[in-house]
């Protein structure tokens, strides 16, 4: 029945071209033998088609079937990526008490396909969470399911009160055990919203931004340790950092700050400049940051972001 209605309107549909001109080249539009479309030219005059023409409109023919075949090709290959990417991405954030968050994330150009970039939110207890980003080399399924088990990984480990460090120490060896020959990079900071305290570790990431309410923002000059999945004996030394109502963390994965041709920490100096403009909500400063990376270059990797401001202490009662 649906092949019936189908057929009826391709009749109906070619009846109208008819009735819009005096003559009509139909090209068949074949791949491997199979057909999988028409290309219907029509012209307003009557029109006498010469053996070039013909010769020209039957290579034409070829050529739209084979972009055709290679679009439906690539959309059946990418949809699985993208369906994957985003189920391992967080749907939402946990709502934690004295803190707004706001996350990001843009894939790479035109062309690319699908990453390991992520990030997440883990609430440890009524005061504390943790919040991590990372990026997992490589544009495939390869990459976006290696970053499923990392991400998998940070919130086993978070929830048995490991410092950060020890996170990703953690995160090293299960790569190391697991080989998958592909390199990764990751933040983990531990919020202590009651004590306005952040530790944070880093495994090769690009180093955050910090704005105190009122003031400038600036680089946290973090102790990098290697990227994970190296060097089984790696460490990564915790870092303590101070965060009064109204601060802001930004942390960010490569594709915000890294251009072919330019350089990173000229690029990552303009990032706290728009940052140091930009107000309003958090949502809002967010996506003005991600414009800024978009009108300055062509991306070839793909971008998360993560922001956060502590807000005033939470009740006392809410203390561990």
């Amino acid at each position: 029945m649906q092949e019936e209605a189908h057929s009826r309107s391709e009749r109906k549909r070619w009846a109208q071209a008819r009735t819009c001109g005096q003559a009509w080249a139909w090209l068949p539009l074949m791949v491997s033998g199979r057909a999988i479309g028409i290309c219907v030219v029509g012209y307003e005059r009557p029109h006498a088609f010469t053996l070039q023409e013909r010769t020209t409109l039957t290579s034409l023919g070829a050529l739209i079937a084979q972009a055709l075949d290679r679009a439906r090709q690539y959309d059946a290959a990418q949809q699985p990526a993208e369906g994957l990417q985003a189920r391992l991405l967080p749907r939402t954030l946990p709502r934690v008490p004295g803190l707004q968050v706001a996350a990001r994330y843009l894939p790479a150009g035109h062309g690319v396909d699908v990453g390991g970039d992520f990030y997440d939110l883990i609430r440890l207890s009524g005061t504390e969470t943790a919040a991590v980003i990372g990026d997992v080399q490589g544009h495939d399924v390869s990459a976006a399911g290696l970053m499923g088990q990392v991400r998998t990984a940070v919130h086993a480990y978070a929830v048995e009160c490991a410092t950060p460090g020890e996170v990703l120490a953690r995160i090293n060896r299960l790569l190391l055990d697991l080989d998958p020959g592909l390199l990764t990079s990751c933040l983990y900071a531990h919020i202590d919203i009651f004590r306005h305290r952040a530790y944070l570790a880093t495994a090769g990431r690009c180093p955050p931004l910090l704005r105190p309410r009122g003031r400038s923002p600036h680089v946290l000059d973090l102790p990098p340790g290697p990227l994970l999945g190296v060097d089984p004996a790696a460490d990564y030394p915790s870092t303590e950092v101070t965060l009064s109502p109204g601060t802001l963390l930004a942390v960010y994965t490569g594709g915000l700050v890294e251009t072919p041709g330019e350089d990173r920490d000229t690029n990552i100096t303009e990032l706290a400049s728009v940052l140091s403009d930009a107000t309003g909500p958090l949502d809002g400063i967010a996506d003005a940051l991600l414009d800024h990376a978009q009108a300055s270059g062509d991306r070839t990797d793909d971008t998360a972001l993560l922001l956060l401001i502590v807000e005033a202490r939470p009740a006392v009662g809410s203390a561990p």
